[in-house]
């Protein structure tokens, strides 16, 4: 029987908690989702029981004797809590290098651990909105779609991180639609759901009331919903978003559809706060990420909590096995 290639997992921030948490997640998965490391072994936490490899197929191994590590050299050492700019550019030449592993087969999937991207920014240059854009942008993807996964809601933000007052401008028909079906395919060959039932939020206030608050609703989204349902997608909407989230309403939606970034991570973040996945859509590869932050004011006190990443982590290699079949 062939083996899955591991789950090759980012350093992120190297100052923030990504350093602490990769190495609980090791503890508590070990041999049950392999992954490796990559990054510069300096900045994991003191006393850390690592296992330097030189190539991926080395990491299924080297998990039941510690943190499997490829190593990446940083220009600097790092202090928890306190960022340094001068590693930025080995930062983003880490997610570069889990992208071509991951692309060559190499690796199953990416998990990426959070950055700081004003840090980035600052001592890299780096020009796009966060992880997301990124990856698109490195893999040639036309579109890359966001979701937000835990075990009772997925939810998908059509417009991601831009100000309130662009939505309305940036939010198109040809937007939503591409959204819609990068997530329709997603829930089919990612999530194995076979017939996904999709939930479409409005963007006003009770989804417009007819026209009465905001006409979006009807000129912009309805049209998309009654076009893609005639091409045989399970479609509902668009709905008021404040009736969507409660427990009887996520019974009947594998994945909804949200207009901006609040209205889709409230619930999530609502619902499971330490749980919660980032998952990227419409790459040629699985991403996943857990869905908090760097988390500076916390970084090295040894309490920051691992359970995104664990999760992120295990939906990687799910999501990594389904796409190889």
């Amino acid at each position: 029987m062939t083996l899955l290639p591991p789950v090759a997992l980012t350093c992120g921030e190297p100052a923030g908690i990504g350093p602490e948490i990769c190495v609980k997640a090791w503890q508590h998965l070990g041999q049950s989702v392999p992954f490796f490391w990559i990054g510069d072994p300096r900045h994991l936490p003191a006393m850390t029981k690592t296992v330097q490899i030189d190539h991926p197929d080395q990491a299924h191994a080297a998990c039941a004797q510690g943190l499997p590590v490829l190593m990446h050299q940083f220009t600097s050492n790092a202090t928890p809590g306190t960022a340094n700019s001068q590693n930025a550019g080995d930062v983003v030449a880490v997610i570069r290098r889990a992208c071509e592993l991951v692309i060559d087969g190499s690796a199953s999937a990416v998990c990426t651990a959070p950055i700081n991207k004003k840090v980035l920014k600052d001592g890299a240059g780096f020009a796009f909105a966060g992880h997301t854009e990124f990856l698109a942008n490195i893999s040639g993807a036309p579109q890359a779609v966001m979701m937000l996964a835990c075990d009772s809601l997925r939810v998908v933000p059509t417009t991601i991180h831009i100000p309130l007052s662009q939505v309305p401008k940036l939010l198109t028909q040809e937007l939503l639609a591409d959204t819609i079906c990068i997530t329709h395919t997603a829930l089919r060959a990612e999530f194995g759901i076979s017939s996904p039932r999709i939930a479409v939020a409005g963007l006003n206030p009770h989804a417009g009331e007819n026209g009465l608050m905001g006409h979006e609703d009807i000129q912009l989204i309805a049209p998309v919903i009654a076009a893609l349902q005639t091409e045989g997608m399970n479609l509902v909407g668009p709905l008021p978003a404040d009736t969507m989230f409660h427990t009887k309403a996520r019974e009947k939606y594998d994945a909804a559809i949200a207009m901006y970034h609040d209205q889709a991570l409230i619930p999530i973040k609502t619902l499971a706060f330490d749980e919660g996945v980032n998952v990227t859509l419409g790459l040629p590869f699985v991403r996943t990420s857990p869905d908090h932050g760097t988390a500076f004011d916390i970084a090295g006190q040894g309490i920051a909590n691992p359970q995104s990443l664990i999760a992120a982590l295990t939906m990687a290699q799910q999501m990594g096995q389904r796409r190889a079949q």
